[in-house]
């Protein structure tokens, strides 16, 4: 099985990925004027913005901590650690350069979202398969999409927090894998049963705080280490470009590994964004736009980030060859340990705590993220019966329910590299056809961000 998922990861992840996604963000860049850092103020705005009196749909800020808990996850400790392992310091660079140009294209997809979705009885719903099928007027690429990000965030991604959490958990504490599996399962039942409703209050309160309570921790950690800051710093931008022996030879991992673990970790042109996108209840298409641009910065730039200067100020990290081979020993005895390149940081100040809190923490990150997972695999099943017998809608639901939680309790107990393919698969899936499809698309989101500037500008003549 092993050898089955590598090789279609290999597929999926080929370089024309890579350089699409770096492309296509710098192309919307270009086209909306650097809309991420023009509109900056205005991203804050529209996180605020007030909920519309109807009841068809969540409020922006909602979206936000909906869309943001999915992308602060296991990819902000144990997958930047992975970036680290595999790409070098350099790998920091590439994930910061997809994050800025990314904002761009979480602007396109989300705005996207907003002029595509659908009325459903539980509130709008929407994403790339309605854009797909209204915009491109593709309905059978639309039902695969949907296909697709049902068996992936369902199922593949699932498997990838819920792995990492139990690694977490085992390196702190004497808890089986089993049991934190078993555990993250009952307390996700909780919530994911009670609907979009419950998703979302859930949501905008532990996200929030756990990503605040992460970064202030880090900052700590890294001013205890701040003689080697420049350093590192340096370090970052010359691996970047293969400047620096050790990552001369890993040049194109570097860069493929900043920009996967990027894209895994801020979703920008994965398309899950553009789904709670859609279930926001907002005055303006464009306005959502902005405000899911702003998560990729609080996703990547500050809490992936946080992380990053944590491992490498610290030195608790290793950097490995594409068979496990040490290229370079930081860390030896944590070896491809990747959720303890940052317990051992955070230990090296907090010694006896670190690990603690990290795993803590792990645990909050995978349970948001989960929640988020399941309200994509929601959502795309509601687009699958759109119009159809609700029966039916429901009996499907409730499978995905019992898929998900079991997803969960499977990803816990079994190894993190077979997970972590698993789910580069299902994300790289999404990734294809979201952005394939959204440069057809884009002069819509384009033409509605040039109307939403107008507006403001009126209002405050």
């Amino acid at each position: 099985m092993e050898k089955i998922v590598s090789t279609l990861n290999d597929i999926i992840w080929n370089p024309a990925l890579v350089v699409l996604l770096l492309v296509v963000g710098l192309y919307f860049s270009v086209r909306t004027r650097l809309v991420q850092v023009r509109r900056f103020g205005l991203m804050l705005r529209s996180l605020f913005s007030k909920k519309a009196s109807s009841a068809n749909g969540i409020s922006s800020f909602e979206a936000f901590c909906i869309a943001l808990s999915g992308r602060v996850g296991t990819g902000n400790i144990v997958g930047v650690a992975t970036a680290i392992a595999f790409g070098g310091p350099g790998a920091v660079f590439w994930m910061w350069v997809v994050a800025f140009f990314g904002a761009s294209t979480a602007f396109v997809e989300s705005t996207l979202a907003q002029i595509y979705k659908f009325p459903h009885k539980s509130g709008f719903r929407g994403g790339p398969f309605c854009f797909i099928e209204q915009g491109l007027g593709k309905r059978w690429l639309g039902v695969v999409f949907a296909a697709i990000t049902l068996i992936s965030c369902g199922f593949f991604l699932v498997t990838v927090q819920s792995n990492g959490a139990s690694m977490a958990m085992k390196n702190s504490f004497p808890v089986p894998a089993l049991a934190t599996g078993i555990g993250l399962a009952v307390l996700l039942g909780i919530v994911v049963i009670g609907g979009v409703q419950r998703i979302a209050k859930v949501a905008s309160i532990v996200t929030p705080f756990m990503a605040l309570g992460y970064i202030l921790l880090s900052l700590v950690v890294v001013a205890f280490h701040i003689q080697d800051v420049p350093a590192v710093f340096a370090s970052i931008f010359t691996n970047a470009f293969g400047i620096q022996p050790v990552a001369g030879g890993i040049i194109g991992t570097t860069i493929a590994m900043g920009v996967k673990r990027g894209i895994f970790s801020n979703e920008a042109g994965q398309g899950t964004g553009a789904i709670v996108s859609a279930s926001a209840d907002v005055d303006h298409p464009a306005q959502q736009g902005l405000a899911q641009a702003f998560s990729v910065y609080v996703d990547t730039l500050l809490v992936c980030t946080a992380t990053a200067l944590m491992i490498l100020t610290s030195g608790t990290y290793n950097i490995l060859d594409a068979n496990g081979n040490m290229l370079l020993a930081k860390a030896p005895e944590l070896g491809n340990n990747y959720a303890g390149f940052t317990q051992s940081a955070v230990d090296s100040v907090f010694a006896g705590f670190g690990s603690e809190f990290v795993s803590v923490a792990m645990i909050f990150f995978t349970y948001t993220t989960i929640m988020a997972y399941y309200f994509y695999a929601e959502s795309s099943i509601m687009y699958l019966f759109k119009g159809k017998e609700n029966k039916k809608e429901q009996l499907i639901i409730r499978i995905l329910q019992v898929v998900l939680l079991s997803a969960v309790i499977f990803g816990a107990i079994h190894e993190a590299d077979l997970v972590w393919k698993l789910g580069d698969i299902g994300v790289g899936l999404m990734a294809w056809v979201t952005v394939v499809s959204i440069i057809f698309l884009s002069p819509k989101a384009f033409a509605s961000l040039k109307d939403f500037e107008a507006q403001v500008k009126e209002k405050r003549k």
